[in-house]
């Protein structure tokens, strides 16, 4: 297994690399490396082979050790699944499934599964990117729609009075067919409408808005990202915040202050034996090391009874899903049998579909900067939205009651622990699949605290806010006009969203559907914020200089020189597809194909 997820990542300049050499030596390991495009920058036309600013332990075309990778792999598991089980959760008793009903585990297991499938996909044959791929709340208020319009109301339900274990056999027949004509609805139409995401990802359309994203579109997208999600990361971290400011402590002394301390490792040598070596453990496991310290201090109080009964950073409070949980499940399509298909349904999942693509688009930006790759070509964002599509389907085929997209929270967890490597996410990957299949050891990560999480997330996502700002470093913000348009686009960014959610059905135009579609886009962040600095740098006067456009497209110039062939080459080679490179590339029409690496038609530099 772990040869097949190697294979599937290695790229001509990827070689294996020895943890002592690579983390011990990692100074004069810069100094040895050839040239690295994703640490190339252009100057005056030129390529320079620069060290990376971002101090990555790996880049994304390096390959650590497997070793190494079944950690780090692990450790993105760990911060993608709190928010994945959440969505379960909050759909089970929408859908009137019973508390106690073991079903819930199952749908735990489906989700985890298919976002790994979906990871292995996107990063192998998509965007190409270091990206953890999940479900999404983008899906989640379109599917409470249909739930609550298009079914009677749960507590109106007679057959839903009585426990899951009291119930008798026709009642238990009733109940299933019940929640599963729910789920089928909601499957239908997230498979439907996500074919409009694959259309414009493959036929690249989404491309023809990349042309005209700049530095000040960018930057509030992405910043937004982090920044609207501080409500989910303050709410987990108040259940109890003596734990989620211990937590918070322990990675910011892991992953800042002791990142540059070595730990002594023992490791085995031919014809020496056992040596201990020196191994930067603090700086590449800080996230994994945070969990573990404060989730097995939460495990103590709770034997000790130090936690109130009802606390949630109990380690005990889903213990019953645990024992609930069978070892083995095996998802598999149409397993809630075959999903069904109303206009309704359809057209309000779009909305959810399009949030997620405009999320997406700022997240690849936002991972090329943190694994230390060139900022993404047309053709891997093409085909990223394309495959997330694809993902979006076979979520659906699989019964998630959900979609997949571009997790933030594991574009956070690159910056913390300076591993941007394509290979660790793959491996991560693999691991969400297997955890997906064994029942009770993907259930006993249920148990994570939720200020544990909530502590990880309110430093993960100050890092991608971060992210999202260091894009002005290409802007003059000694311009009125630029700041502006940043300050504008990130406070009505935070503050429509923020009256939407307080005002549901403020919107009425006269038609639901356009009304949800308008509610759902306009109650996301970084569409609002993104389209507002997208609109206003692109309609107000400004110099190219000023707008940040001249070293915006540096890189991208360079890409389109026919005098820099070597260097187009050279910076793109990390988002080439793994296989048939050179026959594709061999193909003259191939550069009319928005998902190929040299396709060319709808390159036009910026002015």
């Amino acid at each position: 297994m772990e040869g097949d997820v190697a294979a599937s990542s290695t790229m001509e300049d990827c070689v294996p690399i020895d943890m002592a050499e690579k983390v011990i030596n990692s100074d004069e390991e810069k100094k040895k490396k050839d040239a690295d495009p994703s640490l190339m920058t252009i100057e005056n036309g030129q390529i320079n082979n620069k060290e990376s600013t971002s101090e990555l332990m790996y880049t994304i075309n390096d390959a650590p050790p497997w070793y190494i990778c079944i950690l780090l792999g692990m450790q993105h598991y760990l911060t993608m699944v709190g928010a994945t089980i959440t969505i379960p959760f909050l759909l089970t008793p929408a859908m009137c499934i019973d508390d106690n009903d073991p079903v819930r585990g199952a749908f735990v297991s489906t989700i985890i599964f298919v976002s790994g499938l979906v990871t292995l996909i996107q990063t192998t044959l998509g965007v190409r990117l270091p990206i953890v791929q999940g479900g999404t709340f983008s899906f989640l208020v379109p599917t409470l729609v249909i739930l609550g319009t298009s079914f009677t109301p749960c507590n109106e339900e007679t057959s839903f009075n009585v426990t899951y274990t009291e119930k008798s056999d026709n009642q238990l027949l009733d109940y299933t067919e019940n929640w599963q004509i729910r789920m089928r609805e909601v499957q239908g139409a997230i498979i439907v409408s996500a074919l409009l995401q694959v259309v414009v990802g493959f036929t690249g359309l989404i491309g023809l808005v990349l042309r005209y994203i700049t530095p000040l579109a960018i930057a509030p997208t992405v910043a937004l990202v982090g920044l609207s999600l501080f409500d989910a990361a303050a709410g987990k971290a108040s259940a109890n915040w003596g734990i989620a400011v211990m937590t918070i402590a322990i990675m910011i002394l892991f992953s800042q202050y002791l990142r540059d301390v070595p730990v002594p490792v023992p490791t085995y040598k031919k014809g020496k034996g056992i040596v201990f070596t020196k191994a930067y453990i603090f700086k590449l496991f800080p996230v994994l090391l945070s969990i573990l310290i404060s989730w097995s201090f939460c495990a103590i109080l709770t034997a000790a009874n130090g936690l109130p009964e009802k606390s949630l950073a109990r380690t005990d409070r889903v213990s019953s899903l645990i024992y609930a949980a069978p070892w083995f499940t095996f998802p598999y399509p149409g397993q809630w049998g075959l999903p069904t298909v109303t206009a309704a349904g359809v057209f309000g999942m779009m909305a959810g579909v399009i949030a997620s693509m405009i999320e997406s688009v700022g997240d690849y930006y936002a991972c090329a900067r943190l694994a230390g790759a060139p900022p993404p070509p047309t053709h891997a964002v093409n085909r990223g939205i394309g495959i997330e599509g694809i993902g979006c389907i076979l979520a659906g085929l699989w019964g998630t009651g959900n979609g997949t997209t571009s997790y933030s929270e594991n574009i956070g967890a690159i910056g913390i622990t300076k591993v941007g490597s394509l290979q660790v996410v793959q491996y991560g990957a693999v691991i969400m699949m297997i955890f997906g299949v064994l029942g009770k050891v993907g259930a006993l990560f249920v148990t994570v605290p939720d200020p544990v999480v909530g502590g990880i997330f309110c430093v993960m996502f100050s890092v991608i806010t971060a992210v999202g700002l260091s894009s002005l470093q290409f802007v003059d913000l000694n311009s009125s006009r630029n700041l502006f348009i940043l300050g504008f686009s990130l406070f009505f960014g935070l503050a429509l969203p923020k009256w939407l959610h307080a005002n549901p059905g403020a919107i009425q135009t006269g038609s639901e559907t356009f009304d949800q579609i308008i509610t759902i886009l306009l109650s996301t962040s970084m569409f609002v914020g993104g389209f507002i600095g997208f609109i206003f740098d692109n309609t107000i006067p400004g110099t190219p200089e000023e707008r940040g456009i001249t070293k915006w497209n540096s890189i991208l110039e360079a890409r389109d020189s026919e005098e820099d062939g070597k260097a187009k080459e050279e910076l793109n080679k990390c988002y080439d597809l793994p296989i048939f490179m050179d026959e594709i590339k061999s193909w003259k029409w191939s550069r009319y194909v928005a998902i190929c690496p040299n396709f060319e038609g709808y390159v036009r530099k910026r002015t």
